[in-house]
């Protein structure tokens, strides 16, 4: 907040008590554990998965979940990032044993089976830029745990993140996440969740949000690209695990490299969505109220051909939702814009 207090752990650690004297509701559990549910769903069969979440019967059993009916929940893709990728490799010849131009990406499991379009941007671009993409082999980063206050759950995973990273950073291989609040777990949540454990600095300091490292291949003038010269206007919107620990600053960068591409950044605070809280019944008026204080507006007025760009996959869902307008990530804008 303004004054410099972290009102997440606060939360963190309220929860955490309070879950501990109260125990912890099926809500609760269910959203945080979204990732696995997530990639069952997807290994099951995405068509059934998504009738399920979405139909008659599920509408019905939603308010006693304390889930809203205002909006729909996200659907699944039938075909999940992490098979993509596995097809794509196994039709490639393998790479050098020379790091130099590698990177890992910091998969998450809304971009592996909800949006599996923003990996497939972010591999073609970074393939693009000469660099061999690497999978890690890790299961989530503890996000939706650490903002449900388990505080368990959180160490486990961030122990076994950084177990599967670990290897990577120590060969100076840079880790590229997509989703926001996904990467700065990795800068942010660990160092409170394991204080003192030196994998956590190691791999913070090789951690990059998409944003970040396109922006710092640009200043370092090591991003060989052409780019069109066709002109578009982009309105961003930042995340705002990106606002707080990172500012919108690397996005503007990255976003402006086709040199015909102007942007205006919406001057907002969170959209409303914030993860689950905006599917909680409760919480569904305030969201809406919260993202049609600026955001949506302004999404509203934007021309049809603008560009509506937000990194953050629930600041997408809430623009979808709200303003009937796609908005794209930053990987897919970049990509779409790269000349054969």
């Amino acid at each position: 907040c303004p004054s410099a207090v972290d009102m997440a752990k606060i939360k963190f650690e309220y929860l955490a008590h309070y879950y501990e004297a109260h125990g912890v509701p099926p809500r609760t559990r269910l959203f945080a554990n979204i990732g696995a549910l997530n990639a069952r769903g997807a290994s099951l069969n995405s068509s059934l998965a998504n009738w399920i979440t979405n139909n008659g019967l599920m509408l019905f059993a939603r308010p006693f979940l304390g889930i809203t009916n205002n909006r729909p929940l996200p659907t699944l893709s039938s075909n999940p990032l992490p098979a993509w990728f596995k097809k794509r490799q196994s039709g490639q010849t393998a790479a050098a044993d020379s790091d130099t131009l590698r990177v890992a990406l910091f998969h998450d499991p809304f971009t592996n089976y909800n949006a599996p379009e923003v990996g497939i941007a972010a591999v073609e671009f970074l393939e693009a830029a000469g660099y061999d993409v690497i999978w890690p082999d890790h299961k989530g980063d503890g996000r939706p745990f650490i903002s449900k206050g388990l505080v368990k759950e959180a160490k486990q995973m961030a122990d076994e993140t950084l177990t599967a990273l670990v290897p990577l950073a120590e060969r100076g291989i840079p880790i590229v996440g997509l989703e926001p609040s996904s990467l700065l777990t990795l800068r942010d949540d660990y160092f409170f969740l394991l204080p003192g454990d030196p994998r956590v600095p190691l791999v913070a300091e090789h951690a990059y949000t998409f944003e970040e490292f396109v922006a710092q291949l640009a200043e370092n003038e090591q991003l060989d690209l052409i780019f069109t010269e066709e002109p578009r206007h982009l309105l961003l919107h930042g995340h705002c695990h990106q606002k707080a620990l990172v500012g919108t600053g690397p996005a503007i960068r990255a976003l402006t490299l086709p040199p015909n591409y102007t942007l205006t950044e919406v001057d907002t605070s969170c959209c409303g969505m914030a993860g689950s809280f905006g599917y909680e019944a409760e919480h569904y008026e305030i969201s809406m109220r919260m993202a049609e204080r600026r955001l949506l507006p302004a999404v509203r007025e934007a021309e049809p051909a603008t560009l509506v760009v937000a990194a953050g996959i629930s600041c997408r869902q809430q623009i979808k939702h709200g303003a009937r307008r796609q908005a794209l990530h930053p990987a897919q804008v970049l990509r779409d814009a790269i000349l054969a």
